[in-house]
């Protein structure tokens, strides 16, 4: 069975130089650089898919690692976006059998977002990567809403990655550690996927996918704890006036992704709120670097072929329009 792992990061040393520039550089780019991750990021040839051949992943999808551009001035997140687009689009073109790529927005610069969504999907991007908040503009802001219609347009998933909470929250609740610990806790340590979960939870309520109802969201870490919660969310549908309880929207517009977390109890509560024909493969290269042996062992607590081989690469293949086995 062939193995498609989306949500695969990369870095643009051009978008690094310039977030460090800006006068609050975002903390989490950090992370890219303990061991050897900022080596693993910026290789998009000979050494990431050798990396792939050894965990037996056949096609990767390639996202810019975060926090993209978001935090960039209008002007500046629309040329690197246009930059980081083009870089990925000529990486798939030198490997075409083995990387596709979501595309790269510049949210700051909202009346932009929509035309290099329609001109990256024209390069040939399957897919694009938001986050949930660009300076104090949330992702549901109705000026995004043009995006959204191109995207559910043109059949381009928005995965919707974690980012770091903003400094008011942060200042009230993710400090007061060592700086490390607070890095860790407002990211990828509980903060990040708070916020991804709350985003993904305020498109909903904001009557998103009712507007929209070709739409497909991707959320990764096995949907940023919201899947977990929906008992309490669904009481939110009356209140917000939607005609359909929030777990009904996850289950007909929302994937999730494993992102290398591979705990068969997460799998078996994921199944317990939808089904695998809404799961997807993802390792959160090179974040998470599990083996081959890793992987197949966590494939083998889905029950049937048929599952396995739609996890594996089936649901990555008609979302994103992938064929897995092309040369």
């Amino acid at each position: 069975m062939p193995l498609i792992g989306i949500e695969e990061h990369w870095t643009l040393p051009e978008l690094t130089s310039a977030l460090n520039a800006v006068s609050r550089p975002d903390e989490s780019l950090a992370l890219n650089e303990r061991g050897d991750t900022g080596r693993r990021l910026a290789d998009l040839g000979a050494g990431r898919i050798a990396a792939m051949d050894a965990q037996g992943i056949d096609v990767a999808v390639l996202a810019l690692t975060p926090p993209g551009t978001h935090p960039l001035p209008p002007a500046e997140a629309v040329a690197l976006s246009r930059l980081a687009n083009d870089t990925a689009a000529a990486a798939v073109s030198a490997h075409p059998a083995r990387f596709r790529s979501l595309s790269t927005l510049p949210m700051s610069a909202p009346r932009h977002v929509a035309a290099e969504l329609e001109r990256a999907a024209a390069q040939g991007h399957v897919g694009t990567m938001v986050y949930g908040r660009s300076g104090d503009r949330f992702l549901d802001d109705p000026v995004y809403d043009d995006f959204f219609a191109a995207a559910a347009a043109l059949r381009q998933p928005v995965f919707l990655h974690p980012q770091i909470p903003s400094d008011a929250l942060r200042d009230a609740a993710y400090r007061g550690f060592d700086p490390m610990t607070d890095l860790g806790l407002a990211t990828f340590g509980w903060g990040w996927h708070l916020e991804a979960a709350t985003a993904a939870l305020r498109l909903v309520l904001r009557g998103t996918f009712d507007r929209h109802p070709g739409l497909q969201l991707v959320l990764g870490h096995w949907g940023e704890l919201l899947p977990f919660w929906l008992d309490r969310a669904d009481s939110l549908a009356r209140l917000a006036g939607l005609p359909r309880p929030v777990s009904d929207y996850l289950r007909s517009n929302v994937f999730l992704t494993t992102s290398g977390m591979f705990n068969p109890a997460l799998l078996h509560h994921a199944l317990a709120v939808t089904t695998t024909d809404r799961l997807i493969f993802s390792t959160d290269y090179p974040f998470q670097q599990p083996t081959r042996a890793e992987i197949d062992a966590f494939f083998a607590h889905l029950a049937t072929d048929t599952d396995r081989h739609k996890v594996r690469s089936a649901n990555a293949a008609a979302l994103f329009g992938i064929d897995p086995t092309a040369p």
